[in-house]
């Protein structure tokens, strides 16, 4: 089980091969590497967080997905700084004994990422800069767990 919160980019192929070659017993792996969209203009996007904290959050959910879905590992790995269009943002990786739970898990996990992990946002566009708000549907995306 790992979390890593950092500035550099990441190889996803190298982290899920990696992952998938660790992960004794398991059947399934999911993995999701979530990109920065281009949407409305984006150019840029700018994450802050408070290191410590937000390992020791993203670590506590991790270990409670760990325990809800049986899972064999998990790994999270999210970036901060500036990010730049098409650039990985973050990814999840979740085995498990059963693909229902490897999926699932990684379902929790990326509704927590969006909605609940202390990472704060702020995009660039060419008419300035603006910190991004929590979403209705992230929300509720976050309730059916």
């Amino acid at each position: 089980m790992r979390v890593r919160v950092r500035a550099e980019a990441f190889d996803q192929g190298a982290e899920v091969s990696a992952f998938t070659t660790g992960a004794t017993g398991a059947g399934a792996v999911v993995s999701f590497t979530g990109i920065v969209r281009p949407d409305g203009g984006l150019t840029g996007m700018e994450i802050e967080h408070y290191p410590g904290m937000t390992e020791k959050a993203i670590t506590a959910i991790l270990e409670q997905a760990v325990q809800r879905w049986s899972l064999v590992d998990g790994l999270v790995i999210h970036r901060h700084g500036r990010l730049a269009p098409g650039e990985p943002i973050m990814m999840v990786a979740t085995a498990a004994p059963h693909r229902a739970d490897a999926f699932a898990a990684a379902e929790f996990l990326m509704d927590y990422l969006k909605s609940r992990a202390p990472f704060w946002k702020k995009e660039s566009r060419d008419g300035g800069e603006t910190w991004v708000a929590a979403k209705d549907a992230d929300e509720d995306a976050l309730k059916r767990w």
